[in-house]
């Protein structure tokens, strides 16, 4: 298994990816420094988003997956899969970027 980012510098590392890319991008919940869970929430800018959350495969690589499903959910079924997860987790991080072609610059393969 590939060793681990703490979860604030990976968090960093992909606000910064965003900036690079002349996307806004923002923290809009911190969690936990060292092992905090991360979803990101891509904002389409056309009242849907996408939610994206870690995860591992079957050989404990990490992978993204669509909380929300294959497609682009409205605005507010995303805020009430980013609210539920954080009522389950409150040390979860939440990055939440606008971006209309969806891009969300994570690097693992998203599944």
């Amino acid at each position: 298994m590939a060793p681990r980012l703490k979860s604030d510098v990976w968090v960093q590392a992909l606000v910064l990816r965003c900036k690079a890319e002349a996307v806004p991008a923002l923290v809009a919940q911190r969690g936990d420094k060292m092992s905090g869970a991360i979803l990101v929430r891509v904002n389409r800018l056309d009242g849907t988003s996408d939610v994206y959350q870690a995860a591992r495969n079957g050989l404990g690589e990490q992978i993204w997956i669509r909380g929300t499903g294959t497609a682009p959910v409205e605005e507010a079924v995303a805020d009430k899969f980013v609210t539920r997860q954080m009522g389950f987790d409150p040390d979860v991080w939440v990055v939440e970027i606008d971006d209309r072609q969806g891009r969300h610059f994570l690097q693992e393969p998203v599944e």
